[in-house]
């Protein structure tokens, strides 16, 4: 059977998934969950992938990532290839620890974020020696079960600094007392109905999205055309970059002047996607480009990212504008 292709461009989110070769435990013991994870918060600072959520169970394990890069191909072979070697080394083993490559499935975050969250949170208690136990069993399964980043989303005292909770409590009303209730309530309906899992609609494409997401990815990345395109300009511009000739040469670009563009109190489509370049191609973190294009705050470049995120998904015109812009960026010497 020939392999699925990976999909991957700039923004993109995934559920992946990994086995121990011939189902074997890739846990021993506590170190080696304690190291799976250090290995994982290595890969995600190198690669600048954001991590939403994990479960490590016995022998596989869960991650929903993000990656503002288009990179999910290169930090999962380091991140695979680093904790095979310090599992191997630990336990004087060698040979492959996985079973196979990883499996990813595509996300399409506006629709589906949620549940997969969700799906990837409630694996401790959908295994098949908990099926018939009672609810309140199940849910103290759940809070006394320490590899998983769920509890994290329940309790500030239980957080991970290398688990972006934001994006997912932004959907139950914000990472406050009243967006982790409702979060834990929709947790606590999953174990009650056991639905299906969201991935199902996955199988086959790799694509967990609408129809019209699903479109979208095959005509831009999937066609016979497109499946053999590199992307040149997503090869030449890449972190790192200084961040203010980004914003000289992005003011140029789109012939606007800086102090304009950058006018605090401007919501416009132009500033959020220099905020989404400065992101994508600039080693700096959100209050630093906050501080750099009118001096907002950092959780004012998220939202303006995400907004603009979901309306390109929508918006062919608008997606093709920002595509043009990037475009246009990579012929000009940075």
């Amino acid at each position: 059977m020939a392999r699925q292709l990976r999909i991957q461009y700039p923004g993109a989110v995934y559920h992946v998934t990994c086995r121990g070769n011939e189902r074997r435990d890739i846990y021993r013991d506590e170190k080696d969950y304690q190291g799976f994870l250090e290995k994982l918060a290595d890969s995600l600072n190198v690669y600048h992938v954001s991590l939403m959520g994990y479960v490590c169970m016995t022998n596989h394990f869960h991650l929903l990532v993000a990656t503002p890069e288009g990179n999910l191909s290169d930090f999962m072979r380091h991140f695979n290839i680093s904790y095979t070697t310090a599992f191997n080394h630990r336990h004087k083993r060698s040979g492959h620890l996985y079973q196979g490559r990883y499996k990813s499935y595509l996300i399409q975050a506006k629709n589906y974020l949620d549940e997969v969250s969700r799906y990837i949170h409630l694996n401790p208690v959908r295994i098949k020696k908990h099926f018939s136990k009672r609810i309140e069993t199940k849910i103290k399964i759940l809070m006394d079960f320490v590899y998983s980043s769920f509890t994290g989303y329940l309790s500030l005292d239980k957080r991970q600094d290398y688990i972006d909770y934001k994006p997912i409590l932004d959907r139950f009303g914000g990472d406050n007392h009243n967006g982790r209730k409702k979060y834990s309530e929709y947790m606590l309906k999953g174990i009650k109905t056991d639905d299906p899992s969201p991935l199902e609609l996955g199988k086959g494409s790799g694509i967990v999205g609408s129809v019209d997401f699903k479109d979208y990815i095959k005509n831009e990345y999937l066609d016979t055309e497109n499946a053999h395109r590199e992307q040149p300009h997503l090869k030449r511009i890449r972190a790192g970059h200084d961040p203010e000739e980004i914003i000289t040469v992005f003011c140029s670009v789109v012939e606007q002047d800086r102090v304009e563009l950058c006018r605090r109190g401007k919501n416009s489509i132009e500033r959020a996607m220099l905020m989404e370049i400065l992101y994508r191609y600039c080693s700096i973190t959100q209050p630093e480009i906050g501080r750099l294009v009118g001096g907002i705050d950092y959780s004012a470049v998220s939202v303006a990212r995400k907004r603009l995120r979901l309306k390109m998904e929508d918006e062919s015109v608008l997606r093709e504008y920002f595509e043009g812009i990037i475009n246009d960026l990579s012929r000009i010497k940075i």
